[in-house]
């Protein structure tokens, strides 16, 4: 008789984001796997929704801060109703990761491995309580070498304080089946595509900035996705004094953004922030697309200036905008580019890769 396996993923924001798409897609995975698989989640139904319609088990806990013992214990609960199992849990962010952790102290469950996710692009935190976290985790995964390098850079110049054995670096991927590329009607006007949160930090201001230096040319933009309303109203009203409002077609969020990116012709990613990695970035990959996008982040990890791409640097509208006109004015270079861009996703970037790389992180052999 094969071993049961659960795994347990702990997410705690109240938003749908790149972090929960991340975790859906490992869980729907594994559900497929086989294996009993639940979310402990702040009872948000932007997140629930999401992951109850894949099948996922649903599990409420407060996350009110990091020292939320009524966390743990619901967590350590979870752990105890599953104690013939092999468990494995899945945290994102060293917050959510101790949560986990101590659940599994008060659960007296030794054998539950706990795997973490780092997000972000930050230093880490050399005080006896996160080193005590880093040490007890078995792994650690990041997602792209700069994330790595920043948290690492803490230690510099002196002893790092648990084994980089447990260090992973893991670019994200999507879980799609059998991406291909899909090809773009040359009709009608030439198509970019931002999609995200719409948020301060990812350039849209710029990206508003550089349309307006295409003004006569058959360029439009699609912007999808959500804010704050104060902040949308500022886009819009940036577009209105700019003169470029009808250049762009506003789209609410969409459970799949990806399925306008069919309809687009190029991707601008213009983030002001620096980005530990974009799934974004790889969507428009995975369809074939090229796209102009930041130069701070991750990206030029997977994204090299004019091969799949532009690579900008932030803040800078002229060249956001000289990229954009280079693109629009080519379809032979956005069909060279797109065919690259899909090419090194599937050869880099692709499920069955990523995948191959983390199972072995719940299942040690």
């Amino acid at each position: 008789m094969s071993e049961k396996r659960t795994l347990i993923h702990i997410l705690t924001a109240n938003r749908w984001g790149g972090v929960e798409r991340y975790a859906l897609d490992i869980c729907r995975h594994f559900i497929k796997q086989g294996w009993n698989v639940a979310a402990v989640t702040r009872d948000a139904k932007a997140v629930d929704a999401m992951f109850k319609k894949e099948g996922v088990t649903l599990v409420h806990a407060p996350f009110l801060s990091m020292l939320d013992f009524s966390s743990a214990r619901l967590l350590a609960k979870t752990l105890r109703q599953c104690e013939k199992d092999s468990v494995t849990i899945h945290a994102h962010g060293f917050r959510n990761a101790f949560t986990a952790l101590l659940a599994r102290k008060l659960a007296g469950r030794k054998d539950v491995r706990i795997v973490m996710t780092r997000h972000k692009v930050k230093k880490g935190i050399d005080s006896w309580l996160f080193r005590r976290i880093y040490r007890n985790l078995d792994s650690m995964i990041f997602v792209s070498q700069m994330a790595a390098d920043r948290f690492l850079s803490t230690w510099h110049n002196k002893p790092i304080p648990f084994s980089l054995d447990r260090v992973h670096i893991i670019h994200n991927s999507l879980n799609l089946d059998c991406p291909q590329p899909v090809p773009r009607s040359a009709k009608g006007p030439v198509c970019a595509m931002f999609h995200g949160p719409l948020s301060p930090g990812k350039g849209l201001e710029t990206l508003i900035d550089a349309l307006s230096l295409l003004k006569g040319t058959r360029v439009r933009l699609k912007i999808v996705g959500s804010g704050t309303p104060d902040y949308v109203d500022r886009l819009r009203r940036r577009a209105i004094t700019r003169g470029v409002m009808d250049m762009i077609d506003w789209h609410k969020h969409l459970d799949d953004p990806m399925a306008l990116i069919p309809d687009c012709d190029f991707g601008v990613l213009p983030s002001l922030t620096e980005e530990a990695f974009g799934l974004a970035n790889i969507e428009y990959m995975a369809y074939g697309r090229p796209q102009v996008c930041s130069s701070n982040g991750a990206q030029p990890e997977y994204i090299t200036d004019g091969r799949e791409g532009f690579l900008i640097s932030p803040g800078n509208t002229a060249r956001l905008a000289e990229a954009m006109r280079k693109l629009a004015a080519d379809p032979a270079l956005r069909i060279r580019m797109g065919e690259r861009a899909f090419s090194s996703f599937s050869e880099n970037l692709s499920w069955p890769r990523f995948i191959s790389r983390l199972t072995p992180l719940y299942i040690p052999q």
